[in-house]
């Protein structure tokens, strides 16, 4: 069977998943990247370094938004959504942001860039001074699809 997701379930998997997909543009190319980031209900917050990304998201704003539950083929969960890019250059702001990064649940195994600093689990009291550019989503529009195989035929 497939459907849509309804708010409630779009909302769940925002919030449990650390990482999603990021696509922007410049009008002559699309770019996709994924990015691990945290989800308050309103924002998602990320983290990253200069490069492509930042690049293109200074230059147009607008983004689309992608994660995903995947169990098998036959059962998985996908949200997209729509919103505005906004650099976190105001010291508070950018502390807020870093310290919901730094307090989200993470798998055990974890990678370099979902870890924001060397001491990861443990809070930091320096990640007002951590480089690179942390940024906000504040999403516009969200919508999601499911697909859950029926039980009694496996289909």
């Amino acid at each position: 069977m497939m459907g849509q997701l309804n708010t409630d379930e779009i909302e769940t998997l925002l919030h449990q998943t650390v990482l999603g997909r990021i696509g922007c543009g410049d009008g002559k190319r699309i770019y996709v990247v994924p990015i691990s980031y945290a989800y308050d209900g309103g924002f998602i917050y990320c983290h990253t370094h200069e490069g492509l990304k930042t690049d293109l998201l200074r230059k147009n704003p607008s983004v689309c938004f992608e994660v995903e539950r995947l169990e098998s083929l036959a059962d998985w969960q996908t949200v997209i959504a729509h919103g505005d890019f906004e650099e976190l250059t105001d010291p508070l702001l950018r502390l807020d942001a870093l310290q919901k990064l730094h307090a989200r649940r993470l798998p055990f195994i974890t990678s370099q860039t979902t870890r924001l600093t060397e001491e990861w689990p443990f809070a930091s009291e320096a990640l007002g001074q951590l480089g690179g550019v942390t940024f906000r989503i504040g999403l516009t529009d969200k919508t999601g699809r499911f697909e859950k195989a029926d039980q009694l035929t496996g289909a």
